[in-house]
């Protein structure tokens, strides 16, 4: 497994400090064995171990090491010659396999660190069964299981790495999903506080206004013209209700749905879609039936805010991998039907709403749909995912009869 040194933890980084420290400790002994004893190449021993301590002490110096398989593999076959020449010179150089195992595994891919490991016992053994005289089972036994632990130690290590390496994706994945449920909540408690100032500013502040005008009118047509003076007090109180009146309808074009802004509610609609899809590990996909006709403003709000509540919930609870949402024109009723592969749920067992719960629950659009003469149907049971379907009526009950978009 290929690291780099700012990816390494601290007890990684005191491992391989230890790894160093092993094979110059393994090196220094095997010269200071061969000098202490005055054996006839000492000399050669000792240039030939401090060439190859040097040769490793230039590698952990080399950037490209931790991200290019050549370079390690360049470095690693120089410096397993020089122990090649080593060991065949002292017998002592046979534990510095050791260390290069790991070496070997680390930094090569898995075939060839494998096969890297092979070659170094197999040298290992015969060179030390050549100063020895004799090959038996003392000979292999001790690069051969140094081998073995040495495949344990670093796959192991390589696969609790991989699983730490998924966990904290995971983990990731899942604080950008709270994230982006957190911002989608906000946004969605900002909108819908925005639609109810809307309607109240409609439903009382504008029609307030507008009576008052008639009123105004009905008065100043029915004054005698020997008044003139309380015509002209009717006309400007008149000329007030018909500012304030477009001062209450600008009000409530702002407060409007931004999603909707520009835009058709197919349009919006799809683009929810896509948003989600995006954001999220859930593929939603958008499908218009019928001839679109214009529809209240209030009955475009009510169907985006239902799809976008159903596919949040899709998102938070249901653990699905595909949604699909449907606007349909069907004859006198338009409908947004939303279904998904998810786990579903039952029904009849859903807690009781709080009053935290942002606008996402089915009592909320149940509510928001029967407000405007329309139907919500659930279908969903556990293990077999959801059907959502919302129906309005394209013509609005009169008390609900709002301003229609083109």
């Amino acid at each position: 497994m290929n690291t780099t040194d700012a990816a390494l933890t601290p007890a990684t980084r005191v491992l391989t400090w230890c790894l160093h420290l092993l094979v110059v400790g393994l090196l220094v002994l095997a010269a200071a064995r061969a000098a202490t004893d005055s054996r006839p190449q000492a000399g050669m021993v000792v240039a030939v171990a401090v060439a190859c301590g040097l040769v490793y002490a230039v590698g952990p110096l080399l950037p490209p090491l931790s991200r290019s398989r050549r370079a390690a593999s360049v470095w690693l076959t120089a410096v397993g010659a020089l122990w090649l020449i080593l060991l065949a010179l002292s017998a002592d150089a046979v534990w510095v396999a050791f260390p290069l195992y790991f070496l070997q595994l680390h930094l090569l891919s898995r075939r060839a660190g494998l096969t890297a490991v092979v070659i170094t016992a197999a040298a290992a053994i015969i060179g030390f069964a050549a100063h020895q005289g004799t090959f038996g089972v003392a000979v292999v036994i001790g690069p051969a299981l140094g081998a073995a632990v040495a495949i344990a130690v670093v796959w192991g290590y390589q696969a609790l790495y991989r699983e730490s390496e998924h966990r904290r994706k995971l983990i990731d994945e899942l604080t950008t999903t709270r994230a982006d449920l957190a911002a989608a909540q906000h946004t969605a408690g900002v909108l819908a506080e925005r639609e109810r100032l809307a309607r109240e500013i409609h439903d009382t502040l504008a029609q307030g206004f507008s009576s008052i005008q008639l009123l105004l009118r009905a008065a100043e047509r029915t004054l005698p013209s020997t008044a003139p003076k309380a015509a002209h007090y009717v006309g400007q109180a008149r000329q007030a209700a018909v500012d304030n009146l477009a001062e209450a309808r600008r009000f409530v074009a702002a407060l409007a749905p931004p999603a909707l802004d520009d835009t058709t509610l197919a349009g919006a609609l799809e683009q929810l879609c896509a948003t989600t899809s995006a954001r999220h590990r859930l593929t939603a996909r958008f499908h218009l039936t019928g001839e679109p006709r214009p529809l209240p403003a209030a009955h475009e709000t009510a169907l985006l805010r239902i799809a976008q509540s159903a596919l949040a919930n899709t998102v938070r609870h249901a653990e699905a991998t595909h949604a699909d949402l449907t606007l349909s024109y069907l004859g006198d009723h338009v409908a947004v039907d939303i279904t998904d592969d998810g786990s579903g749920f039952d029904p009849d067992q859903l807690p009781a709403p709080q009053a935290h719960d942002g606008g996402f629950g089915l009592a909320a659009m149940r509510t928001r749909v029967v407000s405007l003469g329309g139907t919500l149907d659930v279908d969903s049971a556990p293990g077999h995912g959801t059907a959502l379907a919302a129906r309005l009526p394209l013509t609005p009950r009169a008390e609900h009869t709002t301003e229609v978009r083109p």
